[in-house]
């Protein structure tokens, strides 16, 4: 089991980028160090050309940094920037953090950031390119009483809610026989909380609007198959949604300046202190091959100046 998230540097001379099998997890928290800490490591774990050597569905994050046009990609699965309460409030410490850069999520994922380095974006190593139909949930299932349920939230016309238990595919992908499977699952009078998906279906007007937090791979194929009828992307504006569905989703409003200071704290504790990822594996099993399947560690002069940003980045969200 692993959590991979492939790291690319572009330039004037093209681009390279390797996997880090834990990586996805806080990634979007990794990159509030800043360029001056993190283009170093990106340097030194780049420096093996292995990117875009696994499927799009399996990686779960990635980030691409290109120093020449100064632009900042980016997209993760789970997460501060892929959770409702705290997305606004990451991506804007994460905009401060790397100032005169343009900060951009790619929806897409793994397939989006070949797209943006002119590789044939169908070109995955996928074993099967089947999407994979999501669970519904009824208003009473277990997973929806978590704090951030991984959840995605389908409307249909004027009287229909259900919801489904978030996996790698958004409900866009299943096409209109969506429409069919969801006649006899449980429906939701309305739905209220926080999810990190959704999609809204006009039956009538034969229109679809969708949005998500993560990523879709692939999301073109998605929307294709959909002949003959309109579709929005929405991106993350949930509120879209919102309106679209006439209340019958209605997640809770994020606080942003308690977000803010939740995505700060967090942050300061990755970076805390040196560390090195690769050494505590082969202390946990030792002889294990570990390779350069990791970002290079961390110094404690590397780690100060993280933190350093990271409060420079908070102030500013704040407006201090």
């Amino acid at each position: 089991m692993s959590h991979p998230a492939v790291h690319v540097l572009a330039g004037a001379h093209g681009h390279r980028g390797a996997y880090d099998s834990w990586g996805s997890l806080a990634l979007d928290l990794h990159l509030l160090a800043g360029p001056d800490v993190l283009l170093p490591l990106l340097d030194t774990h780049t420096a093996r050309d292995e990117a875009f050597h696994r499927s799009d569905d399996s990686v779960e994050a990635g980030v691409l940094a290109d120093p020449v046009r100064r632009e900042l990609l980016l997209f993760a699965q789970e997460g501060a920037a892929a959770t409702m309460r705290t997305r606004s409030a990451a991506l804007a410490l994460l905009r401060r953090a790397w100032p005169h850069w343009q900060v951009r999520w790619v929806y897409e994922g793994q397939t989006g950031l070949r797209t943006r380095l002119g590789l044939d974006p169908a070109d995955d190593h996928s074993t099967t390119g089947t999407s994979y139909p999501l669970s519904p949930l009824g208003p009473d299932d277990e997973e929806l009483a978590e704090v951030e349920p991984m959840a995605a939230v389908v409307t249909i016309g004027a009287d229909r809610c259900h919801v489904l238990a978030l996996g790698v595919d958004h409900p866009l992908a299943e096409g209109p026989g969506l429409l069919r499977r969801l006649e006899d699952a449980p429906r939701h009078t309305a739905y209220a909380a926080p999810a990190g998906a959704g999609l809204h279906i006009d039956p009538a007007r034969r229109s679809v609007g969708w949005w998500l937090l993560g990523t879709q791979p692939r999301a073109e194929r998605a929307a294709a198959l959909w002949t003959g009828w309109t579709v929005e992307f929405w991106e993350d504006r949930w509120d879209e949604h919102v309106r679209a569905s006439d209340g019958r989703f209605a997640p809770p409003a994020p606080d942003h300046a308690a977000a803010l200071d939740d995505v700060r704290e967090n942050a300061l504790e990755l970076w805390a202190g040196p560390r090195d990822l690769r050494a505590a594996v082969v202390a946990a099993a030792p002889g294990v091959l570990v390779g350069n399947v990791y970002l290079p560690p961390v110094t404690a002069e590397q780690a100060a100046a993280a933190r350093v940003v990271i409060d420079a980045a908070h102030r500013a969200a704040r407006g201090r």
